[in-house]
């Protein structure tokens, strides 16, 4: 997800600039904590960095339908809109990902 690039975009009001602040941090800790996750120690503690993935990748799906809710520019909805699939889709491939984890973990 390249928030930052969005970021560039919008206006500089007290609106936006609070809601791409916290799509930025939650969209970046998408990618930190998956790497984190390609480390884990066991399988509980990938499922365990999954979560956060799954929670930070939901957040920022929230963060983006706000902005594209207070969006007033048509040049920007198809970005945002691009952004908000691409994170829908992220999150379902991690929750997808949790689920075969917690499968493999409970045929041990």
């Amino acid at each position: 997800m390249d928030s930052s690039h969005l970021s560039s975009k919008l206006p500089t009001t007290r609106e936006f600039n609070a809601y791409i602040n916290q799509l930025i941090r939650c969209s970046s800790s998408v990618g930190a904590n998956y790497r984190a996750s390609q480390r884990a120690k066991s399988t509980a503690d990938f499922i365990n960095k999954l979560k956060i993935v799954e929670e930070e990748a939901d957040e920022s799906s929230f963060f983006l339908e706000i902005i594209l809710e207070i969006n007033q520019s048509q040049d920007l909805k198809f970005e945002i809109e691009k952004l908000l699939k691409e994170s829908n889709e992220i999150l379902a491939i991690v929750v997808a990902s949790i689920k075969t984890a917690r499968n493999n973990l409970n045929k041990k």
